[in-house]
């Protein structure tokens, strides 16, 4: 059971990069407080884990055909890659690094199935769309009933830290349920273990680095793409975790990184295209980029050195 210490790895790295975008605008604007923010994230991304992990683990084994060792390598060379972006503070995708280390090994096998990768780099790019469509759709709508509503300072405040505390939940369950076959589910197809064994190691794997190392990033997402007052923050969080949860649904999993940005960069057009800031934009799109093309890369580079010296 050895060969599943590196997806353990990667649910830490995943843990640690994007527990950011959950709670990470709610921290940032001091709705949240940190201790609180990864409590809760941790219990709600095991739920979800266990729950409807399940669902995007077939995608994985249907890329291509990955023996044990192979699947020991891709979640290995997934959480190096996505270890060295979080240290960069880059948010990264886990789905990029994964997919992208098992089609570098099935390269090597000649098993690599590019025929399916279409439906999965189209949901890719249509997640920071649906994240936009609900940011900006949700601010709206919502900034329309609380100015019919007769509330104060007091009674809105309230309303705002409910929004992220309810948000964030939904958020953290729906991170589990999306992204713990990007962890765990390379080891399904070789039968390491089943989708259920999978769903509780990932789960346990990302409550690890949210509990550990997840501080940085998280004030990287909250400050550094636009400026976020608590109502803009709930709407953001709310607006990720609906992407996330739809593409559950499809059975494909997604950025969590770009749900949020995509919410972001929704929220922030309502006020105007000045609040969001391209600089950090480019950097995170570099990210996205680069992610695939380094763990393919790396996982090729470890299947051709065991090859080498066997």
């Amino acid at each position: 059971m050895w060969k599943i210490l590196s997806g353990a790895f990667l649910g830490w790295s995943l843990g640690a990069n994007d527990s950011a975008n959950i709670f990470g605008t709610g921290v940032a604007t001091g709705t949240i407080r940190y201790g609180t923010a990864i409590l809760l994230t941790s219990v709600f991304v095991l739920l979800g884990s266990v729950l409807e992990g399940p669902k995007c683990m077939q995608v994985l084994s249907d890329l291509s055909r990955v023996l044990p060792l192979d699947a020991f390598l891709c979640a290995l060379a997934a959480a190096i890659t996505m270890t060295l972006l979080t240290i960069a503070a880059v948010p990264a995708s886990s789905s990029h690094a994964i997919i992208g280390a098992i089609l570098g090994v099935g390269i090597i096998h000649g098993s690599a199935d590019f025929s399916r990768l279409y439906k999965i780099v189209t949901c890719w790019l249509l997640t920071p769309v649906c994240g936009l469509v609900f940011g900006y759709a949700l601010l709206r709508i919502l900034s329309f009933l609380l100015d019919r509503t007769p509330l104060g300072m007091t009674g809105r405040n309230r309303v705002y830290y409910l929004g992220i505390l309810v948000a964030g939940c939904y958020g953290a369950y729906s991170l589990g349920s999306n992204n713990v076959a990007n962890v765990t589910g390379v080891y399904v197809g070789p039968g390491l273990l089943t989708p259920e064994a999978a769903a509780l190691v990932g789960g346990v794997s990302i409550v690890a680095g949210v509990l550990t190392f997840s501080h940085r990033v998280m004030m990287t997402v909250g400050k550094g793409i636009a400026p976020l007052d608590p109502f803009t923050a709930f709407v953001t969080v709310l607006a990720g975790a609906l992407t996330l949860h739809l593409f559950t649904q499809v059975g494909i999993p997604v950025s969590s990184s770009q749900a949020v940005v995509g919410g972001v960069v929704g929220v922030g057009l309502v006020g105007g295209i000045r609040t969001v800031r391209p600089r950090m934009l480019l950097r995170i799109g570099v990210g996205w980029l680069v992610t695939p093309l380094a763990a393919g890369l790396l996982a090729w580079g470890f299947v051709s050195a065991v090859r080498a010296f066997s």
